[in-house]
């Protein structure tokens, strides 16, 4: 009965939900006392509570018990043989697995539970679009057969106000404010008064609040996906994939790794401070400024939240002024999280505006770094403003990927990756593939296999009843620009093979899935981001790995790449000579998906890196510590170089040191010691 009991105090203690842990402490005590009844010995006592124990957490019997001794030394026979078999095949796949640590956040989840929010969150409702509504065109400004009217996001008459529109059905979705400096200002003041609470607050409290916000995630998939759907016009699918799923991951990351990646990091010392300790620690900036972008409006709202609250800083996030409706709804769910834990929600702030808004932020003294994500033009810009304040900025500037496929590949293989990594999310993806390398003598052959597949993708509204494959376009001067692209490449010898236009048949900002083969580097769009749904295949002549590595590298941009080929080795050799910052070998956007990796780019697809501890520690200052290693012995400075100095003496001593401890042979290190002492 003591072990049984002293177990459950151990689960007790790993805990803060009490009232869970008492319970599992007296069933396993009241368990354990039926077992002493009947057997009295300690081995039954241990499997009873073993048994107890597995019941409480997996039976959803009202009063579960074993019925006899048996029956309890096998169930935990049963239960031990799992948790031995499973640590010994987790340690297997993870030689760097951290077993208590993952041991403690196991028992953290199942009895300190987090509460529900879903009532503090006011999710607006989702309608349907009409599509029996005879007043399309004076709604939406098009016929079907002309492009449809750019919506205007600030009316001059109300200056202070951003309109908000749906880019599938142009439908106005609401207003929000377009702040001034001095907003921006405010909001980033009440965000640096919380952060000073906050940045104390210890890693479990973090965990709450994260886990908290990935409870309400995962019960409103549907609604998330939708809201997404709605405000950037992608499908609910891709939403899926590159809202819910990422962010996700990205929580589930920092639950597991964010306080091993936050400790101290001990660093050797030298043998002249041997007496010392020296280590790193990683201690909150403040207030993170951070100006999101407008392809993934619920992950881009989230995933600098999520690096920012969980290092201990207060964040201030700008959002895109194309999908600021969803935005205000998804940072009330940060804000929710943080108010029913017990934490100021003030912490993390919203800033609705345009252009001047995000400048604002991005001069504002009270904060103190910031992370863009965007054009490099506008990248620019941003180093421009930090630049008076010797601010830090980190800059995601997007990428012109490419992704290859040797000539020993299977076509049925690699099509729906090719399919996949131009096509998601309408093509507006920084990782995004943009060129598509394939092997001469495969060319023709997957030309003739894919061209179907790019011309049956389905268009339309993604909250329809219809299929949709491909979204719309968040913004309408995008689809002008790819047009742009498309025509130069065809004036210049491209073949069009599908596409090529806007999607006038269905109403909003839509561009119909576009095959471009001969892509030549004398054509804009050799050398342009696109961010479109546009596939441009480029034929790699002779099958020649060499040749190809030259044309992928000639690019301004240097974000993601992947290679596939029958050889993994051969991939991994082809790739690891691309000028880029990440690559993939026979795999697409996995990179993004694990988290521990960073992500960033080289050349005009910026600097700096978020995700992985490089990207968490990024919103820390590194500060190095040094500090006595031996209670009572301490650095003194010896005689001859403590001032007054005695030159002849301070340099015989200096040398002496240097000999002892970087000379070459034992000779010279015996004559530096010769030294030390003649000059001591």
């Amino acid at each position: 009965r003591q072990f049984s009991t002293q177990f459950g105090v151990v689960c007790a203690f790993t805990s803060t939900y009490k009232e869970r842990a008492s319970e599992v402490i007296m069933s396993c005590a009241q368990a354990s006392d039926g077992m002493c009844v009947e057997d009295g010995g300690f081995i039954s006592v241990f499997y009873g509570a073993i048994a107890q124990l597995a019941f409480n957490l997996l039976s959803t019997d009202a009063d579960p018990t074993a019925s006899s001794p048996q029956v309890a030394r096998m169930i935990s026979l049963l239960l031990l043989s799992t948790v031995v078999f499973s640590v010994t095949a987790a340690r297997y796949v993870n030689a760097d697995w951290y077993l208590w640590r993952d041991l403690k956040l196991t028992l953290e989840s199942i009895f300190d539970r987090v509460p529900d929010i879903a009532s503090q969150v006011d999710l607006p409702p989702l309608q349907l679009p009409d599509e029996d509504d005879s007043d399309n065109e004076s709604r939406y400004g098009a016929t079907s057969s002309s492009a449809p009217k750019p919506m205007q996001l600030v009316d001059d008459a109300s200056p202070t106000i951003l309109q908000c529109y749906s880019p599938a059905t142009l439908d106005k979705l609401g207003t929000v404010p377009n702040l001034s400096a001095g907003q921006v200002s405010e909001l980033a003041m009440r965000s640096k008064v919380a952060q000073q609470s906050w940045k104390i607050t210890t890693f479990a409290q973090r965990r709450r609040v994260l886990r908290t916000l990935q409870k309400y995630v995962v019960s409103h998939i549907d609604e998330i996906c939708q809201l997404c759907a709605k405000d950037s016009g992608k499908t609910q699918v891709d939403a899926l994939l590159g809202e819910i799923l990422t962010t996700c991951e990205k929580i589930r990351t920092l639950l597991h790794h964010g306080e091993t990646w936050l400790e101290p990091s001990k660093r050797p010392v030298n043998p002249m401070m041997i007496h010392k300790n020296a280590y790193v620690e990683y201690v909150p900036l403040g207030v993170l400024g951070i100006i999101a972008p407008w392809n993934y409006p619920f992950h881009n709202m989230l995933n600098h939240v999520l690096s920012g609250i969980f290092s201990g800083n207060g964040v201030v996030t700008k959002c895109s002024e194309h999908t600021s409706w969803s935005s205000v709804y998804f940072h009330s769910i940060c804000r929710a999280a943080l108010e029913v834990n017990g934490f100021d929600p003030e912490l993390v702030q919203l800033c609705t505006g345009v252009a001047e808004t995000g400048k604002a932020l991005v001069e504002c003294p009270h904060v103190d770094k910031i992370f863009f994500t965007g054009s490099p033009n506008v990248g620019r810009h941003v180093m421009k403003g930090a630049a008076p304040f010797l601010k830090p900025v980190v800059l995601e500037l997007g990428g012109k990927d490419a992704m290859v496929f040797c000539e020993d590949v299977k076509l049925k293989d690699v099509i729906p990756w090719a399919m996949r990594g131009c096509f998601q999310n309408c093509g507006q993806n920084c990782c995004g593939v943009e060129r598509l390398f394939v092997y001469e003598s495969i060319a023709h052959d997957f030309i003739a296999a894919i061209v179907e597949k790019v011309r049956s993708l389905r268009q339309g509204c993604p909250l329809s009843e219809n299929m949709v494959d491909c979204g719309a376009m968040v913004m309408d001067a995008q689809c002008t620009l790819v047009q742009g692209l498309v025509d130069d490449a065809v004036s210049k010898g491209a073949t069009l093979h599908c596409g090529g236009k806007r999607n006038t048949s269905t109403r909003g900002q839509f561009y119909e899935p576009t095959l471009l083969s001969g892509v030549t580097p004398n054509m804009r769009i050799w050398k342009e981001e696109v961010f479109g749904p546009i596939m441009c295949v480029i034929t790699v002549p002779g099958d020649n790995d060499e040749t190809c590595v030259q044309m992928v590298n000639d690019c301004a941009f240097g974000l993601g790449s992947s290679v596939y080929s029958a050889s993994t080795s051969r991939a991994l050799a082809i790739g690891s000579q691309f000028n880029t910052g990440m690559f993939t070998a026979n795999d697409f956007g996995v990179n993004y998906l694990i988290q521990s990796l960073p992500f960033g780019g080289v050349k005009e697809s910026g600097f700096g890196r978020f995700a992985g501890p490089e990207g968490l520690r990024s919103c820390c200052l590194e500060r190095s510590m040094v500090v006595d290693r031996i209670p009572g012995v301490r650095t003194s400075i010896p005689g001859p170089i403590d001032y007054p100095m005695n030159t002849k003496q301070g340099m015989g001593f200096g040398k002496g040191l240097i000999k002892l401890f970087y000379g070459d042979s034992v000779w010279v290190k015996a004559r530096g010691i010769l030294d030390l002492i003649r000059n001591a």
